[in-house]
């Protein structure tokens, strides 16, 4: 059975709650420390690549595609090892992907949030 799975501001303070905290994003959070962030990982490659990152800037409407995109690039075969990390972590403990970006809900960790808690 596999242990719920949520994401966050890697901005706010960890807490008990978290379980495994992850960090998704490809590039590391500015004004952030490693200490602060209190990390079990950082798995940059199921990020998005730079290119669908850059394509996206955040922008709400271009969510629905930026989703169906990035679910796409998972299914490339690079991305098998840290998908499986991430599923062997999520299936053991409860799990935190953190990500830096302002507007979580519209972003890579609440898709592979969803992703995960389907798959």
């Amino acid at each position: 059975m596999t242990a719920r799975v949520g994401y966050r501001r890697i901005y706010e303070e960890a807490t008990p709650q978290d379980g495994k905290r992850v960090l998704v994003d490809r590039l590391w959070p500015r004004g952030v420390s490693k200490e602060r962030a209190d990390l079990d990982e950082w798995l940059r490659d199921v990020a998005p690549s730079t290119d669908l990152r850059r394509w996206y800037h955040h922008d709400p409407q271009r969510y629905d595609e930026f989703r169906c995109r990035y679910l796409a690039e998972l299914e490339d075969p690079d991305h098998e090892a840290p998908l499986r990390r991430l599923r062997d972590m999520a299936a053991h403990d409860k799990v935190t992907l953190l990500t830096a970006t302002k507007d979580v809900d519209h972003s890579e960790a609440a898709v592979l949030a969803q992703w995960l808690d389907g798959s």
